[in-house]
């Protein structure tokens, strides 16, 4: 499965200053600006070769990437991140909660104990919820959507594509991968977590719908209709959120 996940995908500009550098289901997104760029999430350890290269085959530079941050510390999100941290040494910010897990390689999940685990990333900054992270004319904001993981961050920007502004989310998840909800010892709030997570979700519209999944906005199938039809943007697709969430 991960091999399937981890696949090669030519880098390419979604919208604005939003740019796909993930593989074809674990997914990793560059925002950049002219004084730095933001990377969102690492992939698997095999992934980080695969982002480095994709930063480079954009035009951009890999020191000029500034601040890293993370949706969800589990492997196939973060496993790549203390690669990607020595290879830009930008810095690795993160929710409290996930900063113990990414600090941690993974190990001493409520879900999947020490399975998952990976190289740990030190000297991570922590980031609040509702936080704006600003980097030259970048203004991300944080939503805390715990759950998945108890730190779960989702981001969201406006980007400006053709005169229009566009606002883009960028989800976490909110699955439950063979997860017990009720009575867990580990983590006894994570069913409010999950109820307060998709209330908060619900009252977004977004315009562009990304995460840290591949089939969670249908990347391949979307990457096919931009080949096809270059003049409109499949991305800007604001129903494929609100059929996400239902």
């Amino acid at each position: 499965r991960d091999r399937e996940w981890n696949k090669p995908v030519e880098p390419f500009k979604i919208i604005g200053n939003v740019y796909y550098i993930g593989a074809s289901e674990i997914t990793s997104f560059l925002i950049t600006s002219p004084k730095g760029h933001i990377l969102i999430d690492g992939g698997f350890a095999e992934t980080a070769p695969q982002i480095k290269e994709n930063i480079v085959r954009l035009g951009f530079k890999l020191k000029d990437v500034k601040i890293l941050l993370n949706t969800q510390a589990h492997y196939d999100h973060a496993a790549g991140l203390a690669e990607l941290k020595r290879a830009t040494r930008a810095k690795m910010l993160i929710s409290a909660e996930d900063k113990i897990l990414l600090e941690n390689g993974g190990k001493n999940d409520f879900a999947f104990g020490d399975e998952y685990s990976y190289e740990p990333v030190k000297a991570v900054k922590v980031i609040t919820d509702g936080e704006i992270i600003k980097l030259g004319n970048i203004s991300l904001k944080t939503i805390f959507t715990p759950g998945h993981t108890k730190g779960c961050t989702s981001f969201w920007l406006e980007v400006k594509e053709n005169g229009k502004i566009y606002n883009v989310i960028f989800v976490g998840s909110t699955t439950a991968p063979g997860y017990q909800l009720v009575g867990n010892e580990k983590y006894p709030n994570i069913i409010a977590d999950y109820e307060k997570t998709f209330s908060l979700m619900k009252k977004l519209d977004p315009d562009v719908f990304l995460a840290s999944h591949g089939n969670f906005f249908d990347l391949l199938g979307k990457i096919e209709k931009l080949k096809q039809n270059q003049s409109s943007n499949p991305f800007i697709d604001s129903q494929s959120y609100k059929d996400f969430l239902t």
